[in-house]
């Protein structure tokens, strides 16, 4: 088979190759595709390939047409519709596929070429991370191999030099890409990726249910990155806010919906002390108009493009959807409080409990109260005793601590006693509340991790975390985080619970032990480094960026068209400096002496020794003693003898038209090897 395959003629070489780098150009797309695409796209490149190399006919047109009318089906009974992105990614791939089944001409493969580079595009579409842009890149080196060995018609040229050839179209391409990235407008709605290529991200949610956080325990994904200004909060401070949660139906938690009774929310009346915590986060896209800060930000994050407003409950909402990597920062104070000093009607909000529900931990609440230590005690005391229930009675932190029944808190507090962080936070709120304590429930993220090698705090999914908050006389709304009771190292040495590892994973560290583990880490922390560079200073370079760049360069308060006079300016002087160069180089050297020192550099490949100071004359003798066949080398010898004519029996008029065609012939010619 490999014989075959070096045997195989210049077409059916060159078809692999482009069915190779098709399927490259498809592949990070398989994901995001239905699996009847990618399987009949993967089907339609080994049929073709397979046609390349047994040298078979190509399909017939009604072949094709049956192809079209079926993918075209199937692509508006699995989307509904043909446009959109999804749709419209469908039926690219799928006529880029096809589209290789009528590959008989250099025509046919331009239109495949240039699909190509579009669905290449289309990658960016649902992923602009650094792997996806690597991966692409090697697309595009490979389409340009593709493209110049398609313009190198005569002989069977090897894809190496095609391929050296394309990287120094890309390597001076290069600059050219690194002004429009850093000078072309990003003028939105233009420049940018739709809003739905990140609607399927995970992370919290509004609602809660029992097991919910334990789920995304398992997801290594970065939520977001946090860079310090100053001194780093001490870890157990690390509470970045997210939905507050206050209505419980039984089975879910959901936040309070304000005039269902009609009562209204008491103002945060937010109150801090001590010196502000400065940072910057890089948040990741989750679809939610959600910024996460830390407890607590009394002044709005400062977001281009973007207005923030707070909620009575300290959480920050955008006002819109966060659909792509976006950078914010803020100043939060570790030493606060907030909410209503006195006991007012709106609180009872935060006491409702569903009825028919966690029965024994009712009356666990009524036998406290019946207790004369807690009979007449404040919220400060009843928190103290059930923390210290807690501490004491035998309860565990666990990722996996099964499926709760109708009665999730009886089954916490008498039968189970373990659970993750939202088992433990809603149980305690429902005590509570069952004590007559105002409480709700808070998720958001609790700690991160810091990477050495870069100084940013990297917080992952699996540091989503839930709290309570109680309300107490005096204070207003206090944090409470029962979780610390159970399992102290969660929110003060960042002990975190590991997921179960799969076989292999067990395997590599039993057999390797610490060292692997330390490695693996390592190479952990070196990745993210790489990766939240690519995310600051490419995938965040936004339209304050390249202003922020005028800024430095002069300008002192720059627009939009500046950015514009700035990148015609530069687009003007480099062409006026390349036409110069050109200029200057034609002056200083003889276009004649250029074109006869390639047909000698060609002879000399083709195995001929040929003196460096050989007339084309003398080069022409050479050939016919050094080279058998005439065919062969007649053509060859009147070209040379041609381009002796041109010099020294020249006509000035068409001296340069000649020499252009003399130069497009030797480009053509068959020189033997």
């Amino acid at each position: 088979m490999l014989e075959r395959l070096k045997n195989l003629p210049r077409d059916g070489r060159d078809t692999l190759f482009l069915l190779v780098v098709i399927g490259w150009v498809v592949l990070p797309q398989v994901s995001n595709l239905p699996l009847w695409c990618s399987t009949l796209a993967a089907g339609v490149l080994v049929w073709r390939g397979w046609l390349a190399v047994q040298s078979r006919p190509l399909p017939s047109r009604w072949w094709l047409l049956a192809l079209l009318a079926v993918t075209v089906a199937a692509t508006l009974l699995t989307h509904r519709t043909v446009l959109g992105r999804d749709a419209g990614v469908t039926l690219i791939v799928v006529l880029l596929a096809l589209k290789t089944l009528e590959l008989r001409a250099r025509r046919d493969a331009f239109v495949i070429f240039f699909l190509s580079f579009f669905t290449m595009l289309t990658n960016f579409f649902f992923s602009q991370s650094l792997l996806v842009a690597a991966a692409m890149l090697i697309a595009l080196l490979g389409l340009l191999t593709a493209l110049v060995n398609a313009h190198m018609p005569v002989g069977k040229p090897p894809l190496l030099e095609a391929a050296k050839t394309a990287g120094w179209m890309a390597l001076l391409g290069a600059p050219v890409m690194a002004v429009l990235f850093l000078l072309f407008p990003r003028v939105a709605p233009l420049w940018g990726v739709p809003g739905d290529a990140m609607s399927g991200r995970s992370g919290l949610s509004n609602s809660m249910q029992v097991g919910n956080i334990a789920k995304l325990a398992l997801d290594e994904s970065i939520a977001m990155r946090v860079r310090f200004a100053g001194a780093v909060p001490q870890q157990s401070d690390l509470y970045f806010r997210g939905p507050v949660l206050s209505t419980f139906d039984g089975r879910e938690w959901r936040p309070l919906r304000s005039g269902f009774p009609a009562r209204m929310l008491a103002p945060a009346d937010l109150r801090v002390a001590g010196t502000p915590v400065k940072y910057e986060v890089t948040l990741e896209s989750n679809n939610r108009p959600w910024l996460f800060v830390l407890d607590a930000t009394p002044i709005k994050p400062n977001i281009a493009g973007m207005d923030a407003t707070m909620t009575p409950e300290l959480q920050w909402l955008a006002d819109r959807p966060i659909t792509d990597l976006t950078r914010y920062s803020a100043e939060s104070y570790v030493d606060f409080r907030f909410g209503p000093q006195r006991q007012i009607a709106s609180l009872q909000d935060f006491i409702d409990l569903p009825a028919s529900f966690n029965p024994r931990t009712l009356q666990l609440a009524a036998d406290m109260r019946r207790d004369p230590r807690y009979a007449t005690a404040g919220g400060a005391v009843l928190v103290a005793a059930v923390l210290e229930r807690l501490q004491s009675g035998g309860y565990t932190y666990t990722l996996e601590p099964g499926v709760f029944g109708q009665h999730t808190a009886d089954e916490f507090w008498f039968d189970r006693k373990e659970g993750f962080c939202e088992h433990i936070a809603a149980s305690f709120v429902i005590l509570m509340r069952a004590l007559d304590v105002p409480a709700r429930v808070v998720t958001g993220y609790q700690g991160g991790e810091r990477n050495a090698i870069d100084g940013f705090w990297t917080v992952r999914q699996s540091d989503a975390h839930a709290w309570a908050e109680v309300w107490m006389a005096g204070r207003g709304w206090v944090r409470v985080d029962p979780t610390a009771s159970v399992a102290p190292g969660r929110t003060g040495t960042f002990a975190r619970l590991q997921a179960p590892q799969g076989v292999i994973a067990s395997a590599l560290t039993g057999a390797f032990g610490t060292v692997n583990v330390n490695l693996l880490a390592n190479l952990r922390a070196a990745w993210d480094a790489v990766n939240n560079g690519w995310n600051q200073w490419v995938l965040n370079y936004s339209q304050a960026s390249q202003l922020n760049l005028l800024k430095n360069i002069g300008f002192e308060s720059p627009s939009w068209a500046d950015l514009s006079y700035v990148l015609i300016g530069i687009v003007v002087g480099v062409s006026l400096l390349g036409a110069a160069w050109t200029l200057w180089e034609r002056s200083r050297h003889d276009p004649w002496l250029r074109l006869l020192a390639l047909a000698q550099e060609r002879l000399a490949k083709a195995g001929m020794h040929i003196a460096p100071n050989s007339p084309p004359r003398r080069m022409a003798e050479q050939m016919s003693q050094q080279m058998d066949g005439p065919s062969m080398t007649q053509p060859m010898r009147d070209w040379l003898l041609r381009l002796e004519a041109l010099r020294y029996a020249r006509d000035t008029v068409n001296s340069h038209a000649g020499l252009l065609k003399l130069q497009r012939e030797l480009k053509q010619m068959a020189w033997p090897k």
